[in-house]
């Protein structure tokens, strides 16, 4: 074992390795289409635990080699570390997630032909390597006997599309990092990645969507086109990479990690209830972190929680090591906590949006005057903070300055005597009107401080679309679920809730008109109108006594 293994396994608390390995590179793994994609072999000098399949895009080298082979390998995994089709030496061209359930099922069979092979198999991975996992997992190999999925979508429409609005910054900004990943040179690399904000300011905030993204891309990327040209995600053109039916299959056990400031964390929690309510052995732990935080600052505790996932369902090596089910880190209390399922028992408090910009425990009276704003698409509200991919852009932010604007509706509640612990998805009943048919609203949860200063806790955003019985515009409640969280909001705090026309570039603007969003470039302003008499808009926040959520608690 090498200095590179020990002194990772000091930085992220690991056991110390107990094995050395070798790596064969450049295996060559025959597609059904003739095509061949590339792997490195990791193989441990003594007992072989059980084999990992890691199957992204991102390459084979350092860090993913560290994070998902080295970690693994030397503590008696043999590891496959495999680029996926048209990354990194694989044959043919890119197309993300669009192969993979086909690319995955004829790497199994190769793998069963190998001399070397152990018989079963797990997975583990993030993110992109999360989802090669749920393409496995859509029609699971006999052999496939562990799980653990890291912050991994199963649906990529949702993560594109799944509000009605394109999330353009992330999907954007990756589109730009992975046509340019395997540029040569280290430095250009780096060079890149820092300006990566600067170069995208411009076609972030550009019309129409598609040609502002292409101009960005200069003919890489293509796939960003297709992406913005698709906004029905009912159109079989999804179909490949909508892969719900992994979540019926009960008999694999799953270790799902996510985060609560994670772009996929919505998709993490339902994989969760889905694969519960079908009988599967499923894990769930979720920490304060944003995407790429999961192997940062959370890189110690998910390599733990992984190696023990791994070690009970595909070594054998131990019973079960996690104390409950699910394992949450709780913002606000800075303190971890074992449940035995997600989510737990709570009761709604329900919080008024009064006249006055006030957040009150009563309803206002019949004569409460409404919130009137004007939003405009050409000089949308910008994004602070929230579940971005962007660790530079997103995560927890001070948020105190959206208060300030014209262009929302804002509503803030007395100190509160007592801390208030939120667990579960809170959700916001606006009684919304507007003047245009096609718009879209933006709604935030934060906390503010004695001093003043806001903090977000949770978003919501929704299209409204007219005639469409789900986010029809014409009058009514807006019934919008928001980040579910696990919050304690501490006494002497005020809450806050923001009501936008946009949350820019977070969420691509919508235009107003109706248009295609690929092609629209006029925009038109709304007038929106928040009615609060009679208690007709308010926030529903699930509520646990403080401190006794079932489970005990760790410091994690």
């Amino acid at each position: 074992m090498g200095l590179v293994d020990r002194v990772a396994s000091r930085v992220l608390g690991l056991a110390a390795p107990t094995s050395s390995y070798t790596v064969e590179r450049g295996l060559r793994v025959p597609m059904r289409d003739g095509v061949e994609l590339v792997a490195d072999r990791y193989v441990p000098d003594g007992e072989v635990l059980g084999t990992l399949l890691v199957r992204g895009p991102y390459g084979r080298a350092f860090p993913f080699s560290l994070l998902f082979a080295t970690a693994y390998a030397a503590r008696g995994y043999q590891v496959v570390l495999q680029s996926v089709r048209g990354t990194y030496g694989s044959g043919d061209e890119f197309q993300p997630m669009f192969r993979e359930v086909d690319d995955g099922a004829d790497t199994v069979a190769w793998l069963r032909e190998q001399p070397w092979y152990t018989g079963t198999f797990g997975t583990v991975g993030l993110s992109y390597l999360g989802f090669t996992q749920w393409a496995l997992l859509a029609d699971p190999p006999e052999d496939l006997v562990a799980s653990v999925v890291l912050v991994g979508p199963h649906d990529f429409s949702r993560a594109t599309w799944g509000t009605g609005a394109f999330t353009v910054n992330d999907f954007l900004g990756w589109s730009d990092m992975v046509a340019h990943q395997e540029d040569p040179g280290r430095l250009r690399g780096l060079v890149r990645q820092v300006t990566a904000p600067r170069r995208l300011g411009p076609a972030l905030d550009a019309l129409p969507l598609g040609d502002a993204g292409e101009r960005l891309l200069a003919g890489r990327g293509r796939w960003y086109r297709d992406w913005v040209a698709h906004p029905d995600r009912d159109d079989p053109w999804w179909a490949p990479v909508q892969l719900d039916r992994a979540l019926d299959h009960p008999r694999v056990p799953v270790l799902l990690i996510g985060g609560w400031q994670d772009l996929f964390l919505d998709q993490t929690l339902d994989q969760y209830l889905r694969l519960r309510g079908a009988g599967a052995d499923v894990a769930l732990t979720v920490g304060p972190w944003t995407h790429t935080e999961t192997l940062t600052r959370g890189g110690g505790l998910v390599t733990r929680e992984s190696l023990d996932w791994l070690g009970e369902h595909l070594a054998g090596t131990g019973g079960r090591q996690r104390p409950a089910p699910v394992h949450v880190h709780v913002t606000g209390a800075g303190e971890w906590r074992w449940l035995p399922e997600w989510p737990p028992a709570t009761t709604d408090r329900t919080v008024f949006l009064a006249d006055g910009g006030r957040l009150a425990d009563t309803a206002p009276g019949p004569d409460a005057a409404p919130a009137v704003f004007t939003a405009d698409p050409a000089r949308p509200v910008p994004s602070i903070g929230g579940r971005l991919l962007d660790n530079r852009s997103g995560g927890y932010a001070d948020d105190t300055a959206l208060a300030d604007r014209a262009d929302v509706a804002c509503w803030t509640s007395d100190p509160l005597p007592a801390d208030v612990e939120v667990v579960g998805a809170p959700v916001v009943e606006l009684h919304h009107a507007t003047d245009v048919g096609h718009v879209d609203v933006a709604v935030r949860l934060s906390q503010v401080d004695r001093r003043g200063r806001s903090r977000n806790v949770a978003d919501g955003y929704v299209r409204l679309v007219p005639g469409d019985p789900g986010t029809d515009a014409e009058g009514g409640v807006v019934r919008l679920a928001l980040d579910p969280v696990a919050h304690r909001f501490p006494a002497g705090c005020r809450l806050r809730l923001v009501v936008a026309g946009s949350s820019h570039p977070h969420w691509s603007r919508n235009p107003g008109t109706g248009e295609p969003p690929e092609t629209a470039v006029r925009t038109v302003r709304s007038t929106r109108t928040v009615a609060v008499a009679g208690g007709a808009s308010r926030l529903l926040l699930p509520v646990s006594p403080v401190g006794r959520t079932p489970g005990p608690s760790s410091r994690g």
